[in-house]
């Protein structure tokens, strides 16, 4: 997860836009930051929906095969 410092840092950036007030530098400041976000964002994501197991309304396991491919990959590298 991003610090509270650099997601504050995000916000702060975002309201100098509006204004109309961001230079160049705090542009790519804010870009990269967000990018940074994303990217944290999407990794946790993708952890999450990887360690999920479907399950229909019998018990039985009904996980897409897709997801279950990945599991089974990552049991191999890590």
């Amino acid at each position: 997860m991003l610090s509270k410092e650099k997601i504050a840092r995000i916000n702060e950036l975002s309201k100098k836009a509006k204004a109309g007030k961001l230079t160049e530098a705090e542009a790519k400041e804010r870009t990269q930051l967000r990018k940074e976000y994303l990217d944290t964002f999407r990794s946790a994501f993708r952890d999450t929906i990887e360690h999920v197991k479907v399950v229909d309304d019998e018990g039985n396991d009904v996980t897409p095969e897709k997801l279950k491919q990945i599991k089974e990959n990552k049991k191999f590298i890590n």
